[in-house]
């Protein structure tokens, strides 16, 4: 599976309206994939580790994001419902884990909080915690580059600059995504993750779900009592670390795994190969009755 390729994706209609979803079945466990910011459920991203090992992924797009419109669900404990009956709609009664990515992180953590019945395991992946964020400058940015008006025409000029200087292209995203220099960063990459990642970065699109990810949302972290992993790394410069430690300060029975990546791509990290054997292990756990 490679990083940023693109999948079929199907559109249902539900009680609450329209959702876009990636359905790819493979073992008798489901894993349930929330994306993070200007991706949606077509665009696979970080997602090898549960295919090779044997899980059926369930990628939906989430509010405002490719076929979902904004109006299904709109908060994270409203798609935390849509995904509920989305569940229910494709006859998927237990689901191994919950995978909230970046900006999915308050929807896979209200869905963990909301549908313990549903949820076994929750996994977080430089995701986003209830620690004030973005910083104002970010903010304004995001509302003038990424507001309806806009994003289309700020990613086709991002895809532009990929296909014609993939370097200068490469140094002006990822320096929103590193706290380290970006020129160290792109000296670490190999040929194969250069490559990945223009992929990944020409296939984005905001739609009208990034502004609404900025929005505020309850905090449920005290309320889930599921077994969670936490992955993340203290050079992300798009989600800080802290958001990270907050968390695993927050949910109950949650384990904090320091990822060495040298920005908020974790799978881009060289040590990633370790941690995927750690997100196997935690998978076949069985949860504890107490964490549940």
């Amino acid at each position: 599976m490679v990083e940023g390729a693109e999948r079929a994706t199907s559109v249902v209609r539900l009680e609450a309206g329209l959702v876009e979803y990636r359905l790819e079945r493979r073992g008798p466990a489901t894993v349930v994939v929330l994306h993070g910011g200007h991706t949606r459920a077509g665009l696979v991203v970080g997602e090898e580790v549960f295919a090779e090992a044997g899980y059926t992924v369930l990628a939906p797009s989430r509010p405002g994001y490719g076929f979902t419109p904004l109006s299904t669900g709109t908060t994270a404990s409203g798609f935390a419902d849509v995904v509920r009956s989305l569940c229910d709609h494709l006859g998927i009664t237990e689901v191994a884990a919950v995978v909230g990515t970046s900006g999915g992180g308050p929807t896979a953590v209200t869905l963990a909080a909301r549908h313990p019945d549903l949820v076994q395991r929750l996994i977080l992946q430089s995701a986003v915690g209830w620690l004030p964020w973005p910083d104002r400058r970010t903010l304004l940015g995001a509302h003038l580059a990424f507001a309806a008006r806009t994003e289309g025409a700020t990613w086709s000029a991002v895809r532009v600059l990929m296909r014609r200087a993939p370097e200068t292209g490469l140094r002006l995203l990822l320096s929103g995504l590193t706290t380290l220099p970006v020129t160290e960063v792109l000296a670490r990459l190999s040929p194969q993750e250069r490559a990945g990642m223009v992929e990944l970065f020409c296939r984005m699109r905001s739609g009208h779900g990034f502004l609404n990810d900025l929005r505020p949302t309850p905090d449920l972290t005290a309320e889930v009592r599921q077994p969670a992993l936490i992955i993340a790394t203290r050079t992300d410069g798009g989600v800080p670390f802290a958001h990270a430690q907050s968390l695993a300060g927050a949910i109950p029975h949650a384990e904090l795994v320091e990822s060495r990546a040298d920005s908020h791509l974790v799978w881009f990290g060289a040590d990633w190969p370790e941690i995927a054997p750690s997100i196997r292990a935690f998978l076949a756990d069985n949860p504890t009755d107490g964490a549940r």
